[in-house]
């Protein structure tokens, strides 16, 4: 995926663009991740927060994460739209690739907190796959 690359919610009133590449893409398959979404995982592109530019009120949901942490799930008040992630690395931030102009240039490059996927999930057996979150000397980057 080639920055600049753009998004936003269903109705229009949150925008957003990005002008850096993605650190990482990948599906995560956390209990969390699985009712945010209301499906068996969230595909997520995690990029530096300061290269991303978000017009619009986007209304934030925190929550304790794996980690201990905080995470902040990112939606659009008016219609729903699940948008955005704040992971407990101030410098970074999660898209979800739904939310895309274009989403046909989400590449993802691994499953993770697979040890909570759903038996009903069918994962691309060629991505690698982690029980939890990959150690950081495993985070395969995305370009």
């Amino acid at each position: 995926m080639k920055a600049p690359f753009t998004g936003g919610c269903i109705c229009g009133a949150i925008r957003y663009e990005c002008l850096a590449e993605p650190i990482l893409m990948g599906n995560c398959h956390c209990r969390d991740c699985q009712k945010a979404t209301g499906t068996a995982f969230a595909a997520a592109i995690l990029v530096p927060r300061n290269a991303l530019t978000i017009t619009g009120d986007v209304k934030y949901y925190d929550v304790q994460g794996d980690s201990g942490g905080i995470v902040s799930r990112g939606f659009c008040p008016i219609c729903g739209s699940r948008l955005f992630g704040k992971p407990p690395i101030p410098e970074l931030m999660g898209i979800l690739a739904g939310s895309l102009d274009d989403p046909s240039e989400f590449q993802p490059v691994m499953d993770f907190y697979t040890a909570s996927a759903q038996p009903w999930d069918y994962m691309n057996p060629t991505l690698p796959k982690f029980a939890k979150l990959p150690p950081p000397n495993n985070a395969v980057a995305s370009n």
